[in-house]
């Protein structure tokens, strides 16, 4: 689990990052819209209501040492649904090799997505709107 931050601005809130969550089990991602400016308890509302709630509680969340995520709030979190929480350090690729690898190719292809230019939406309703578009990736 992991942020890409630093996008252009998209979708009607105006979301500037994303939230790149991997499963190890399925090897399914899930990329969710997100603002570089949440806080700790909007980072975990966000992972409740879009992977807890139609997934279930993991047993274990491996995670990187982000403030987000090593907050009381999150703490607090973890102990309520006794999921274990397993640390890893940035871009170790011996502890995580599947997400990392996951989060940089989402990453890349925000980035260049993101850098294509103007917003449009022609009159078929199609758009380059990352946000919109994001559930397709």
């Amino acid at each position: 689990m992991d942020w890409v931050i630093g996008l252009v601005p998209g979708g009607k809130q105006n979301f500037n990052s994303c939230l790149i969550i991997v499963d190890r089990f399925s090897k399914s991602m899930r990329c969710l819209p997100s603002h570089k400016e949440d806080t700790a308890m909007d980072s975990a509302l966000l992972f409740w209501n879009n992977l807890i709630s139609t997934c279930g509680v993991p047993k274990i969340i491996i995670r990187d040492s982000d403030p987000k995520f090593t907050s009381e709030f999150w703490t607090n979190l973890y102990d309520m649904v006794v999921t274990k929480l397993a640390f890893s350090t940035a871009y170790h690729l011996q502890t995580d090799l599947l997400a990392e690898r996951m989060i940089r190719t989402m990453e890349d292809i925000l980035r260049r997505f993101c850098d294509y230019g103007m917003e449009y939406k022609d009159h078929e309703g199609y758009t380059n709107d990352w946000v919109t578009l994001l559930s397709a990736l």
